[in-house]
């Protein structure tokens, strides 16, 4: 080390300071850089010597050998940066000794010194061992200085560069594992997010079904107190949704008309037993006031929860008229909701085959007549016209699918409706997909009841 790089002595102020102040430790200084280790090699010990004295001048670290066999046992003892060896030398010369150099130790930098004008030579030494330049003798000591000077600099940048190339590859390789890892994550991720909204859409449906029994079941309840028969309020609802889906309505609306003709009959709860009996052109006074507001209190039963105030809007205009003649607002024409409009129809035509409008039971045939004969007055004609298409078509009497015996029932098969008991008991649900346990549940209710069900069912490859 020169003598610039020694350590300066502590200022005065620390050596002078009190014995018992607590002085803050101070920063570790940074460790001086190593100096670069250079390595002559000659058979001429002043040519040594000089080399010595001209390099560590400079803070050079400096190695000799007076040999190319002594050289190379150094560099294998030491890390040498730069190499200068002398061309002509016995037993090995310069072209030979940097040849080796260059297999084994290719990034030491290696400089040719010769005092002959042997262009051959120094061809050997150029294509042999890389020379990175070779100086004649005598040289020029400031010539020298520079020539290792720059020497050096290009290998640290030669090194640098290596040494960014290095990094770069290792960047790329643990970018590329990264990226790997985000798919993956990203992947996992997305599995679970779709697990989720699976879940999600699976529970909504739950939601959704478990809705809709819950107001066929209520359905049910109100249909067995008014009516002989418990199905009522379902045949009107699948009818109400044929001609729903016959006038392009929206799957939204079409599900409002069919749940406001599952509970249209919800406002007669408070209606005497008698009155419940009694045909509707028998009502008179304060019983046919009572009945012309039983649409106006199931609305307001229904009103409040807010998955059925479009159907409670259906219910509260199911007896107004086309003509204007309704309850409970005298409303005309299209004023009257689409829904209200369908459902005035498709009870109707029930009721008066089931006694409930005028004194006898119409058949099929003379109730779909009066229905007809009312278009314009009653009902809308365009209502009237999509339900003349649905009994025209023979479409099962409004009905989808097929009505099967339950022999005949194999597993994948979806309920087209609701599967009733003939006592009105609500077994299974409509689009229910049967499996062979239910199938089997289904076969024994027969044989214990002793009545056969009536099963329409859509094939397994229909879907919903």
């Amino acid at each position: 080390m020169s003598p610039s790089a020694q350590p300066l002595p502590p200022p005065a102020a620390a050596i002078t300071a009190p014995a018992t102040a607590q002085q803050p430790a101070p920063p570790a200084a940074p460790a001086p850089p190593t100096p670069p280790t250079l390595l002559c090699v000659d058979d001429e010990p002043n040519i040594l010597a000089a080399l010595r004295r001209l390099f560590r001048a400079k803070g050079y670290r400096v190695l000799t050998a007076e040999g190319g066999a002594q050289g190379l046992l150094l560099l294998e003892q030491e890390n040498v940066d730069l190499v200068i060896s002398d061309m002509r030398m016995p037993e090995m010369d310069g072209a030979r000794f940097l040849a080796q150099v260059r297999a084994r130790w290719p990034d030491t930098v290696r400089i040719l010194l010769t005092g002959y004008s042997d262009i051959q030579s120094i061809q050997d030494a150029i294509n042999c061992g890389e020379i990175y330049r070779y100086i004649t003798k005598p040289w020029d000591d400031n010539d020298m200085l520079l020539l290792v000077r720059h020497a050096l600099e290009r290998r640290q940048l030669e090194q640098e560069k290596l040494a960014l190339e290095a990094l770069t590859r290792q960047q790329n390789e643990e970018l590329k594992t990264l990226n790997l890892s985000l798919e993956a994550k990203v992947e996992a991720r997305t599995r679970l997010l779709k697990t989720a909204h699976d879940s999600a859409v699976a529970a909504n449906e739950k939601l959704k079904h478990n809705f809709i029994t819950t107001i066929k079941i209520l359905s049910s309840i109100v249909d067995l107190r008014g009516s002989s028969n418990a199905d009522l309020s379902r045949e009107i609802a699948d009818l109400a949704r044929h001609l729903a889906t016959s006038l392009e309505l929206t799957p939204q609306e079409s599900q409002d008309v069919f749940v406001a003709a599952l509970l249209h009959n919800i406002g007669k709860t408070g209606f005497s037993d008698a009155m419940l009996a009694t045909p509707l052109t028998l009502l008179q006074g304060a019983a046919l006031g009572q009945y012309r507001k039983h649409p106006v209190h199931a609305a307001e039963l229904l009103m409040p929860l807010d998955d059925l105030r479009g159907s409670a809007a259906i219910i509260r205009a199911q007896l107004e008229r086309f003509d204007g003649n309704g309850f409970p607002d005298g409303l005309t024409g299209l004023a009257i909701p689409i829904g209200a409009r369908i459902l005035a129809l498709a009870a109707d035509y029930y009721n008066l085959q089931h006694g409930a409008m005028v004194q006898r039971h119409l058949r099929p045939d003379e109730a779909k007549t009066l229905i007809i004969d009312a278009s314009g007055k009653r009902y809308d004609p365009n209502v009237v016209k999509a339900f003349r298409g649905i009994m025209d078509g023979n479409l099962n009497d409004g009905r989808v699918g097929t009505e099967m015996l339950s022999g005949e029932l194999v597993p994948g098969m979806r309920l087209a409706y609701d599967l009733v008991s003939r006592d009105g008991l609500m077994l299974l649900t409509a689009d229910h997909v049967l499996d062979a346990r239910m199938i089997q549940q289904v076969q024994d209710f027969e044989k214990k009841s002793g009545a056969r069900l009536v099963i329409w069912v859509r094939p397994p490859q229909a879907g919903a």
